[in-house]
Parts: structure tokens; C-alpha cells; sequence
């Protein structure tokens, strides 16, 4: 049973209903549309089945998340956010945008998950980004961006083209250095996006 906060307040009333360990996270999977339960836990590797189990429960009660089963061939169960559940997506990205002022670059004990690189691309730049074509490359994760849109893998006719591992990437968007990536095509374009990109605090 999830424990309350019991004050009558709009910010402890959401904390019950999306302040348990795991659940932001859960969104955070189903933000990028419908998924099997499998998905979710290959998505949201450390989460133990109960606890997903229980989370995807919890959410159901609340109204933010649904579960379907696909018309065949699939005919597979998978759970999505419901219209008040998809709500969370620009609360969920001022947090990406004030987590990543104090997040630091990864480090060699970071893991990093299949699909990475989509979401800060949709969280953090998607909305800061200017009109153009971006990929970006780190390893075997390409994401790109087209008109402040994010898109797993990558796309035709890129406007720029940004290659390093995820340190770089970090470095270029944090701190402005180009020291640990290479660049292929429209660089004012690209500094646009470096510009809009937030500030990381002041230690």
C-alpha cells in the first residue's frame, strides 16, 4: 500500500499519485508511446517485477495509466498513458531541464540504457530547439531531431550531424566544448541548439 502524504495540497496530492520510486520512470517509458510489460522492464533495468507490478497497479487506479490489448497478430497486452497521464510530459520536462543543471557527465560506473539518447533530445532540447535536421551519434545510439521533434535512430537529410560518445555529447551541451565530438554540416545551426541548451549551476 503506498503511503500518503494526507495534506490538502496539489503538490502532495501528485506526489501520492507519482512520487513512489519508479513511477516518474514508468511515465517516462510510456511517454514514448504504448509498451508490453516486458518493454517496460527491459527499459527500466534494477526495477524488480513486483515493483513494476505494483507501480503500473497504483497508476491504473489513478487515472494515468491504461492498459489495451493490440488487435492481431499482436494481440499483446500493453499499458499508455492516459490523456491526464500524457499531461505529465511538460512537468516532466522542467524537471529533465532543472535535473540536468546538476546531473554531471557519465561516468565509466553509468549505465547507459538502450535508448538514452532519445529522451534528453525529446525532454531537454525538443522544446529549446530550433527549426532544422540534427542527429547525433554516440556509439550504436543514433537519435535525431527534426523541428523540435525527437526520433529514434536516424533521419534523411540531416542539417548537422554530431558524433562522440556520451561524455562528449555531455560536454557540448553542458559546457559548450566541441573538444570531444566532430561535426558534419550546418555549425551555426547547430550553435543555436548549444545555445538554448540550460546553464549548469554554479557549484
Amino acid at each position: 500500500m503506498a503511503k500518503h502524504y494526507d495534506q490538502y495540497c496539489p503538490v502532495a496530492h501528485a506526489l501520492d499519485v507519482v512520487g513512489d520510486r519508479w513511477a516518474l520512470l514508468v511515465a517516462r517509458e510510456l511517454l514514448q508511446g504504448p509498451k508490453r510489460y516486458t518493454d517496460l522492464a527491459e527499459g527500466l533495468p534494477g526495477i524488480g517485477t513486483n515493483i513494476l507490478a505494483s507501480r503500473l497497479r497504483d497508476l491504473e487506479t489513478a487515472g494515468v495509466v491504461t492498459k489495451k490489448t493490440l488487435p492481431p497478430p499482436a494481440a499483446s497486452r500493453v499499458y499508455e498513458l492516459t490523456d491526464y497521464g500524457l499531461e505529465l510530459k511538460p512537468v516532466m520536462r522542467e524537471l529533465a531541464l532543472w535535473g540536468a543543471r546538476s546531473l554531471g557527465p557519465p561516468t565509466a560506473d553509468d549505465e547507459l540504457f538502450p535508448g538514452w539518447l532519445v529522451c534528453p533530445l525529446d525532454m531537454i532540447l525538443g522544446p529549446l530547439a530550433p527549426a532544422g535536421r540534427f542527429e547525433f551519434r554516440a556509439g550504436d545510439e543514433i537519435a535525431s531531431l527534426v523541428d523540435g521533434v525527437a526520433y529514434t535512430g536516424p533521419i534523411d537529410d540531416p542539417d548537422v550531424v554530431v558524433e562522440g560518445d556520451a561524455e562528449g555529447l555531455y560536454y557540448l551541451f553542458i559546457e559548450r566544448r566541441l573538444d570531444g565530438v566532430s561535426i558534419t554540416g550546418d555549425r551555426a545551426l547547430l550553435d543555436h541548439l548549444i545555445a538554448a541548451a540550460p546553464q549548469p549551476i554554479v557549484a
